[in-house]
């Protein structure tokens, strides 16, 4: 027999096994599994009454709450694409996706809904707007509110799964591309259902875990917890947004065993004066991830909330964990340089396999010397990106997706990332584009030209930072050109910094050499980027 993979085969079980237990926390709202799976068949009711057609894209604005989770299952139940948004994104930004999506549905916590009003008159396929709580929605969005929706919806209990194609995208998220253009990465039901099995082996998911939710669900899938945790039968606690009290308040009235963090989110838990008040006995195990992490942050986690702390990597286009900074038990490690090893990249989880490449595409030696770009083949790799052949033609070569990443692999099989071939800067875990800040500034009227590079910075890992070069007899301060930026780009993409320079170092064909220009800012750092 052979079953279709899709994630939603997790939460049927779940449904099946665990219909009592809790699965969901959100505020003071609580739902069994039995209720959230019902209430997931009923969202897949009210997509299907709209007629849209299957593969319709289905977009979110949301916060970190139940509506959004319940739109990991919904939404695939009613035969169409997810396509959770980035809340910071500028207005601009929303445009863009959800036109190049082609996105039908949006669905928006009533915080956004000036936002939505305003890109509304220039969305192409957008058709209906839903307001996700009781908020004061437009006369243009859904007369009823989200909740009261589900309410009069029939739950869908006609999903056959024989029915499905594994094959088709469930998700899609946007991400920042070399170009500056969002791309959206196309993530099928297989991709989902196999990356959920061996992220959950991998972290070692557990029926009695309980997870608190972070990492946006908007951002990477989640890191996989909607499907590892959901199958598996564990409990998730969610977080509307990024507070380190709040975090720990939670982790103490709901027992958190696990969860993930950005180095910031674990640097700004770690020197939280009020960490010691509270009771955090119950975390075993925390994942960093999204930006660079060191030993001594490693060191400063394990000791605050006394579990295991290992550093992981992975991308929107592989689901997106590649890598656990695991200690291998065979391995005879004094404290020093298990803290090291556990800030490392770290090696494959099952079912993933990664090699470091020359240009020319020949595999390098595992020394953890010599540094080529990393390829990754797993079942989390992405179908492609959607609407984007050309690009997609030159990622995949030979088997192998290719990331952009460049790195060394130790012969204990470790992967240590070093540096980037793209021009992207991850900052506290975000994804930005250099070209387009470089577009942004190149708008203002004195500057000649610039480029973007990411610069060392100890909250965020890495920020941008902005090299200019006026035009002659023309004058700009600092301030001035950030305020310039900060009117045309989300804001936490603009330029921490500007500096200024007579001129700036080019190669043969006049490209600007960001690696020259960078050398000065990172000299001194073991670690480049991550």
């Amino acid at each position: 027999m052979k079953l279709p993979l899709t994630p939603i085969r997790f939460l049927q079980c779940a449904d099946r096994q665990f219909p009592q237990k809790t699965a969901v926390i959100d505020g003071d709202r609580r739902f069994t599994y039995s209720q959230f799976a019902e209430r997931c068949r009923r969202l897949a009711g009210v997509l299907k009454a709209w007629n849209l057609p299957r593969g319709a894209r289905v977009a979110y604005l949301a916060y970190n709450t139940h509506p959004l989770l319940e739109g990991y299952y919904g939404v695939l139940m009613a035969g169409c694409v997810l396509l959770p948004l980035n809340i910071r994104l500028s207005t601009e930004d929303f445009v863009v996706i959800l036109n190049h999506s082609q996105a039908r549905v949006l669905l928006f916590h009533s915080d956004f809904s000036e936002t939505v009003e305003a890109i509304r008159p220039r969305l192409e396929n957008a058709r209906h707007f839903l307001c996700l709580d009781r908020g004061q929605a437009a006369d243009w969005a859904d007369p009823e509110s989200y909740d009261d929706r589900l309410a009069g919806s029939s739950p869908d209990l006609k999903w056959d799964p024989f029915a499905l194609d594994e094959d088709e995208v469930a998700e899609i998220f946007y991400t920042s591309g070399t170009t500056g253009r969002p791309k959206g990465v196309m993530l099928t039901h297989r991709n989902l259902y196999l990356h959920g099995l061996e992220a959950g082996l991998a972290v070692g998911t557990r029926e009695s875990d309980v997870h608190l939710h972070t990492i946006p669900l908007f951002h990477v899938n989640g890191w996989g917890a909607p499907q590892t945790l959901t199958g598996m039968g564990g409990t998730h606690v969610m977080l509307p947004a990024f507070d380190p009290a709040e975090v720990f308040r939670l982790i103490e009235e709901h027992r958190v065993s696990v969860f993930f963090l950005v180095p910031t989110m674990a640097t700004a838990l770690v020197n939280h004066p009020d960490a010691s008040r509270y009771d955090l006995s119950s975390v075993r195990m925390i994942s960093l991830g999204g930006a660079a992490a060191n030993s001594m942050l490693v060191e400063q986690v394990e000791r605050t909330f006394g579990c295991l702390c290992v550093s992981g990597y992975g991308l929107t286009e592989t689901s997106p964990v590649v890598t656990l900074s695991r200690p291998k038990s065979h391995l005879e490690l004094d404290d020093a340089d298990r803290l090291e090893l556990q800030a490392m990249t770290g090696y494959p989880i099952p079912g993933a396999e990664v090699e470091i490449v020359d240009g020319n595409g020949s595999a390098l030696p595992w020394d953890g010397e010599t540094v080529g770009e990393i390829v990754v083949r797993s079942n989390g790799v992405m179908k492609g990106y959607f609407g984007d052949d050309e690009e997609n033609l030159r990622l995949f070569q030979d088997g192998w997706f290719h990331t952009g990443d460049m790195a060394t692999i130790d012969s204990q099989g470790y992967v240590l990332i070093v540096d980037r071939k793209k021009d992207i800067i991850i900052s506290g875990g975000e994804n930005i584009s250099s070209l387009e800040i470089e577009k942004a500034l190149l708008s203002h009227p004195a500057v000649l030209e610039c480029a973007v590079i990411a610069v060392p910075d100890g909250r965020w890992g890495e920020v941008p930072k902005a090299l200019v070069v006026l035009k002659a007899g023309s004058i700009a301060a600092e301030e001035e050109l950030i305020r310039h930026a900060r009117e045309r780009l989300a804001s936490f993409k603009c330029p921490k910094s500007v500096e200024f320079f007579d001129s700036l170092p080019k190669g043969g064909t006049g490209k600007i050499l960001k690696r020259e220009l960078r050398e000065q800012y990172w000299k001194d750092q073991k670690k480049r980027v991550h």
